[in-house]
């Protein structure tokens, strides 16, 4: 049971209303004061009102609980919140993966959408990644021209 439900039953029976005549001076109903009292709702502001003229108390008292203090939220954990700089990881992988051509072309993609304006050298991780994609399509371009393009076969006569 909340805090607000406690007082309002402690305010009802101190003034010697039942649920219904309660319910009956405020036109609402009775399984609406009940509800109030065992903490399944809230009455609105314009009803919380009403209720500490009834009673005779103040809207303060009905809503604290001898002035307890609400309960804190945990601590932030500042370990959770860290950055991380990733800035020297994400120029190695995409200095790496200029090495092997076809990986070149899409590496340099996930570390430039990796990159954040907080890491170490995310300025430089750009630059090197464009440069890297670059070469890294001349390289696949000539592999792939090298390897699968047409080919000329000359004949030649034997005598």
């Amino acid at each position: 049971m909340s805090a607000i439900a406690q007082q309002l039953k402690a305010a009802r029976k101190q003034t010697g209303y039942s649920q219904s005549e309660v319910a009956t001076i405020l036109h609402v109903t009775r399984q609406s004061i009940s509800k109030w009292e065992t903490g399944r709702s809230y009455p609105d502001i314009d009803n919380l009102i009403q209720l500490s003229d009834l009673y005779h108390v103040s809207v303060d008292a009905l809503v604290r609980a001898d002035h307890e203090e609400a309960p804190k939220a945990d601590q932030p954990q500042p370990e959770r919140y860290q950055n991380r700089d990733e800035g020297l990881l994400l120029l190695v992988l995409t200095l790496a993966s200029g090495l092997i051509a076809p990986v070149g072309i899409l590496m340099p993609i996930y570390t430039m959408w990796r990159n954040t304006k907080y890491n170490s050298l995310h300025k430089l991780i750009y630059v090197i990644g464009v440069v890297v994609m670059l070469v890294s399509l001349w390289g696949t371009y000539v592999m792939v021209s090298d390897n699968f393009g047409p080919t000329e076969t000359t004949v030649y006569r034997v005598k």
